[in-house]
């Protein structure tokens, strides 16, 4: 689970097919209505109007099976990194920003703050690191960078020195990196109960 990684405000390729899909079944639901209205009562095409309605049926249980399941579900609070706090180096990376897609996303990225998630396995753990005034990362270029962990308590015992991840930004993998250093003691993980 990744809990406060950064994630741009936008669609998924799947909710936007379902956004479609509901429109396009809404409008034929209407169409259905219209020509119902308009037919004779024991003509075929007020049945053809009739059965057009009901195709909306299983949406409108969709819409609201998903209204009760918002209904029911606690509001939980994210954990994320302070708007003012104290950068704190938790480990030091090689991470290799990968190329973009689009080519306007190929420039290198600016001095600043950044967020994203370090993913190992099935695993991701918030993390942030900062691009020093005057410099740049460069994609496809390895850079040694100081990074923070939002959770280090669970996260420095998997991060040992060599092990690989890869660098989640919302639903894309946009770099990969390997532990150099660990700058914190790393605590030592709960025994397993024993049988």
């Amino acid at each position: 689970m990744i809990n406060g990684s950064l994630r741009l405000p936008h669609m998924t390729t799947i909710q936007s097919r379902r956004k479609l899909i509901v429109i396009l079944l809404l409008a034929v639901a209407v169409a259905g209505a219209v020509i119902r209205w308009r037919a004779d009562s024991a003509s075929t095409l007020h049945d053809v109007g009739t059965l057009l309605m009901v195709m909306w049926v299983p949406i409108i249980g969709n819409v609201i099976a998903w209204a009760i399941r918002k209904l029911r579900r606690p509001a939980v609070e994210v954990p994320s990194f302070g708007p003012a706090s104290a950068f704190r180096t938790d480990l030091r990376v090689s991470l290799t920003l990968r190329e973009s897609q689009l080519p306007a996303g190929n420039g290198p990225l600016p001095a600043g703050e950044y967020r994203a998630a370090l993913v190992l396995g099935t695993e991701g753990f918030n993390a942030r690191w900062c691009v020093p005034p005057g410099e740049s990362l460069v994609r496809g270029q390895a850079a040694t960078l100081d990074i923070e962990l939002l959770s280090p308590a669970v996260a420095l015992p998997r991060f040992a020195p060599g092990t690989p991840f890869r660098v989640l930004t919302g639903d894309s993998f946009i770099g990969d990196g390997e532990v150099r250093q660990v700058l914190h003691a790393q605590p030592a993980l709960p025994d397993a109960p024993r049988a």
